[in-house]
């Protein structure tokens, strides 16, 4: 009897080992699954980029827009990844720039995301979809439900940009209402040893300020400033430029001794304690952790809530 079950035990081991094996190939099987894809009309044509994004690298200008719809980043810029803003949630993604491939294919990348100003987009192609973005080609609020569109996540993006809208655009109603109509608003700058004025969309409160709070610019800002976006100026002409009110992007390491002379300290603006100070490496973006940022700002200075 013992050797005929004996047979029969080692047909059941067999059989539970092949059992277990095309289970096993079945498991490989689900790992080595291609990603969904879906086809995301850019600017330069259709792309195929993945449905559920996983592994993000953004190259300039936009991982606050990545970081608000809860997508993961693996990479980013420079000036995000010193963006005190961003810190904690930039905390472990590592810095990154379009001249430096090896580290970009270290980091396995399924989607890369630029302006149309980055080198190397052919190379970077090889690496993952790649989508860039011409700055300014559309308005911030379309540029980021396009960014929604890119990562399957436009109802989120377009539901942002309502709430957003309506909120700022509200608060510019209290503050013309507290401040005046006709009261003007300047946005200045010091950069490198360089003193600059923005217009509408460049960045730092002025899509807030100018195009959802409707609040005036300076004339002289208005003629020099609004076509390219900024414009450099001299201390000597900075009074030409500043409004009745100045929000002041500084830069705590760059040299800022302009605040210390007769010319600056005689606007008005500054007289009437009306420049409010902003930290500059906080205020560069338009996405929208740095527009949440910024409407709150405008908020506490304006209305002080």
């Amino acid at each position: 009897m013992k050797k005929l079950l004996f047979p029969i035990f080692l047909l059941l081991v067999f059989m539970v080992s092949a059992c277990s094996g095309d289970s096993e190939k079945e498991t490989n099987k689900t790992e080595k699954k291609e990603p969904e894809m879906i086809t995301y009309e850019s600017e330069n044509g259709p792309v195929q980029v993945p449905a559920n994004p996983e592994r993000v690298v953004v190259l300039s200008s936009f991982a606050g827009n990545v970081m608000s719809l809860g997508v993961n980043l693996v990479g980013v810029d420079s000036w995000s990844k010193m963006n005190p803003n961003f810190e904690s949630q930039l905390k472990d993604v590592e810095e990154v720039s379009d001249e430096n491939l090896e580290k970009i294919i270290e980091l396995n990348p399924d989607l890369i995301i630029g302006l149309s100003s980055i080198k190397n987009v052919d190379k970077l192609k090889e690496i993952a979809p790649t989508v860039t973005y011409t700055y300014g080609k559309v308005d911030y609020l379309t540029q980021h439900i396009e960014i929604g569109k890119l990562l399957n996540k436009e109802k989120e993006a377009r539901a942002w940009v309502d709430d957003f809208k309506a909120r700022a655009q509200k608060t510019g109603e209290d503050i013309k209402a507290k401040i005046g109509e006709d009261a003007t608003v300047s946005v200045i700058e010091n950069f490198d040893k360089q003193l600059y004025v923005y217009g509408d969309n460049w960045g730092r409160g002025t899509e807030i300020l100018y195009q959802e709070m409707n609040l005036k610019m300076p004339d002289k800002v208005k003629e020099m400033a609004l076509k390219d976006g900024y414009y450099a100026l001299s201390l000597e002409v900075l009074p030409e430029f500043a409004g009745d009110y100045v929000i002041l992007s500084k830069n705590s390491d760059t040299d800022n001794s302009f605040q210390e002379t007769e010319t600056y300290k005689n606007i008005p603006a500054v007289k009437n304690n009306q420049v409010f100070e902003v930290n500059a490496k906080e205020f560069y973006f338009n996405d929208p952790l740095t527009l949440e940022l910024q409407l709150d700002f405008f908020k506490k200075s304006f209305l002080g809530k």
